[in-house]
């Protein structure tokens, strides 16, 4: 079985370097260059020869334009940010050449800095795990901006047991950051749908959704940090409505 490793990216000249060391052990690597006017290019021509350049507004239709670019019989979809250790790299290569199903998720170990926080993700603003390893006619991304809606065909398998080493935000600042560019990116699709959704709805959400990660997925035992991803799931939704309220002007001049 041919296993195809994909990245894609924009602008990760810092990060790419790293996470391309680690996978050596796929049979190809293709990156999907996305916009890029930083060196990513030049990095990624270091390890492969199978770029993909152009320019998405949407990042589902990017990720699908680099499965399509795969010839692997099985992809796993890794991100700039994140490594692949040598444990998950043997597992991989195990269950490609024994696995009857479609797709496997791969869970992820989350870093904020130096800080491994397991607990608490989800709700938009993280994940514990995601369906990285995959037949490559099981999986299509949607055509939203951010945490496009993901489309999967035939049986999921058992979930892998080794994790994905994933550096999400290097502080509490960079946070802040994701959490304001992943809002402006949904309220540009609110605005799209022409349903931006309701106040007093999304204010209501808040409470289901702290509870969620900081109760029910545990992120209390995260301390601060697992408060502040909790905080940041919660409102989520309503600061994406208002920017589509408030800022639609804004937001659609700069699309």
């Amino acid at each position: 079985m041919k296993l195809s490793a994909l990245v894609v990216i924009h602008n990760e000249e810092e990060r790419l370097a790293a996470c391309l060391d680690k996978l050596a052990f796929a049979d190809e690597i293709v990156v999907v260059l996305d916009k890029c006017t930083d060196g990513s290019k030049a990095i990624a021509q270091r390890y492969t020869s199978h770029l993909v350049e152009g320019s998405w507004e949407l990042e589902g239709p990017r990720r699908n334009t680099g499965i399509e670019a795969c010839s692997g019989d099985w992809i796993v979809e890794v991100d700039a940010d994140e490594h692949v250790t040598p444990a998950l790299a043997a597992e991989l290569r195990q269950v490609i050449e024994q696995s009857a199903f479609a797709y496997h998720d791969i869970p992820v170990d989350n870093w904020i800095g130096a800080r491994l926080v397991r607990r608490g993700w989800g709700a938009s603003f993280g994940k514990p795990a995601y369906p990285g390893l995959f037949r490559k006619e099981a999986k299509r991304w949607g055509m939203e901006r951010v945490h496009p809606r993901l489309t999967l065909a035939g049986k999921k398998g058992p979930a892998l047991q080794n994790r994905i080493q994933h550096y999400v935000d290097r502080d509490i600042s960079d946070m802040i950051t994701r959490f304001d560019r992943y809002s402006t990116a949904r309220a540009k699709d609110l605005l799209e749908s022409g349903d931006i959704g309701s106040g007093p709805h999304n204010v209501r959400r808040i409470i289901s959704r702290f509870w969620r990660c900081y109760v029910s997925r545990g992120g209390w035992r995260e301390g601060g940090l697992g408060f502040l991803i909790a905080l940041f799931a919660a409102l989520y939704p309503l600061v994406s409505h208002l920017k589509a309220k408030y800022d639609a002007d804004s937001l659609r001049s700069n699309r």
